[in-house]
């Protein structure tokens, strides 16, 4: 089992705590946070004072929320809140929950408030350099309507007339918009006045600090013990195994599963990157046919998901027993799979899918997990892994689900539906790669396909085939995403050869869905 947070020992001192009431965006407040190079680390409301204020943060933010504060059941602010000395910062519902809390009056909104608004500011440290009429984004249907005492209002729009308030001789503020959405113009900026001419906090969390920290960190975890990764050949994978190199050397070795569920060449590159390159400890195992078994007539991608992943770690745990006595199994796990898949214990986010590696793990497991990724952003992995000098091919490698192609098959996952999706997804990234569309014109680019078959005309004849679907999205952080607009004569070249030279497919489409309300992968 994996440490209790209350047993995690301090990492970066000096920055933001967050308190995550259940916002699907409370990771872009810290992501928001740490790309000025302030520290910023998430907690459940519920989690110990000691814990939260074990890293000596600066500063209080509480986040959104789907509840609201006079329902029963709500998330309440923590007792220690009432009485602390440090600034404090709530957003939307922590924004409520202050105001809740402190005696004021919060109620269900007579119009609901979703999208883009003007906030009539009052010039304070908050709103430092701002102009007077901010644009912002709001999403909530409950509004102040009464402020405690000894707050004052700090922002309003017409149908809000408290939209930010503030106690500021205890350095308390609220807003009734959320700073950390792009929607938000001048949000960076917001949060960037809270941390720095509010808190105190020092620019100081870059690239270099990770990896001294993180190695550090991984030292005192793993001591003299051995540990193992499995390595999937993906960036986050990449760089959690050559920070692990880094602070353990050859205690680590690295375990490449074929589960016959990667894309076009992948477990080829895989052994000649790590082993021959890199000169890590890799073993590799030929492992399809017991995955493609284990997945046989499963449909419900849950249930797929959590095959997978107990077939990892027991597929770990017979590899282990080889190489003798293993104590830790690292994984390349990264923020958005934990909030993703609920957040952790005694967080109030609600689950959106099962990332293998956080809800498909056994309640078994032979293992101490070790997960120096488990806090990062995919744009903080890639800069990591440029500063340990690893390969662009392998930094700005297109994103992989854990699961691999068996969450891009949707339906039975067999070994000809995966032959067909394979040959589908290698078009995609060929096409994409040759417009030059596959960095910074798209963020993840690939095919799924659907359990859905048409009719076509192919030559002279009916054809009853399956479908393709083609997915490219523009993201900077994969907790929100935009479909990208790829040129007309891209999808075209790409439709073409799918239905020309993959069998058993006639019809190809694309996804135009954003995230929200989608997410980006289609199981």
């Amino acid at each position: 089992m994996s440490l209790p947070m209350s047993k995690r020992r301090a990492f970066h001192s000096g920055g933001i705590a967050i308190l995550d009431y259940g916002s699907q965006y409370t990771q872009l407040i810290a992501r928001r946070l740490r790309e000025q190079r302030i520290y910023s680390e998430i907690f459940a409301p519920n989690a110990p004072e000691s814990e939260v204020l074990a890293s000596a943060p600066r500063g209080i933010i509480l986040s959104g929320s789907p509840y609201s504060v006079y329902e029963a059941g709500a998330p309440q602010l923590p007792a220690y809140l009432r009485t602390l000395e440090l600034p404090i910062l709530g957003i939307c519902y922590g924004m409520q929950l202050l105001a809740h809390s402190f005696g004021g009056a919060v109620s269900g909104a007579a119009q609901r408030e979703y999208g883009a608004a003007t906030v009539a500011i009052v010039p304070c440290p908050l709103f430092r350099d701002l102009p007077e009429q901010l644009v912002v984004w709001m999403s909530h249907a409950d509004r102040i309507e009464k402020l405690p005492e000894g707050w004052q209002a700090l922002g309003s729009t017409p149908n809000a007339p408290y939209a930010a308030m503030g106690d500021l001789s205890k350095r308390r503020y609220a807003v009734q918009f959320h700073p950390e959405v792009t929607h938000t113009p001048h949000g960076a900026a917001i949060l960037r006045n809270f941390a720095v001419h509010v808190c105190g906090c020092t620019p100081d969390w870059t690239p270099k600090a990770i990896i001294e920290e993180s190695v550090a960190a991984l030292r005192a975890q793993i001591g003299a013990e051995r540990v193992i990764l499995g390595l999937s050949g993906g960036v986050d994978s990449a760089v959690a195994a050559a920070l692990l190199q880094r602070a353990v050397g050859d205690q680590l070795t690295c375990i490449f599963i074929n589960t016959g569920l990667l894309r076009q060449g992948e477990p080829e590159q895989v052994i000649q990157t790590f082993q021959r390159e890199r000169h890590m400890r890799l073993v590799a195992v030929e492992a399809t046919e017991e995955f493609l078994a284990a997945l046989a007539g499963v449909t419900e991608p849950e249930q797929k998901r959590a095959i997978i992943g107990e077939k990892f770690i027991r597929t770990f745990e017979a590899e282990a027993r080889k190489l003798g006595q293993v104590r830790f199994l690292a994984q390349g796990t990264i923020y958005p799979d934990v909030i993703e898949s609920g957040g952790g214990p005694g967080s109030a986010a609600r689950t959106i899918k099962k990332h293998h590696n956080v809800g498909g793990l056994p309640p078994d497991l032979a293992f101490e997990l070790v997960e120096p990724l488990r806090y990062l952003f995919k744009d903080e992995v890639r800069q990591i892994g440029t500063e340990l000098s690893l390969p662009d091919s392998l930094v700005w490698r297109q994103p992989f689900p854990g699961p691999g192609l068996a969450v891009r098959c949707l339906g039975e996952v067999t070994f000809e539906r995966l032959a067909r999706l394979r040959a589908a997804d290698a078009i995609v990234l060929e096409e994409l790669g040759r417009a030059n569309l596959l960095r910074g014109e798209t963020a993840q680019a690939f095919a799924v396909l659907l359990p859905v078959r048409s009719v076509g005309v192919m030559g002279d004849g009916r054809t009853y085939q399956e479908t393709i679907a083609v997915r490219a999205v523009q993201t900077e952080d994969f907790m929100t995403a935009q479909w990208a607009r790829l040129p007309y004569e891209v999808l075209a070249r790409i439709s073409e050869r799918i239905v020309n030279e993959v069998q058993g497919v006639n019809r190809v489409v694309y996804d135009i869905t954003t995230k929200p309300p989608a997410t980006v992968e289609w199981e």
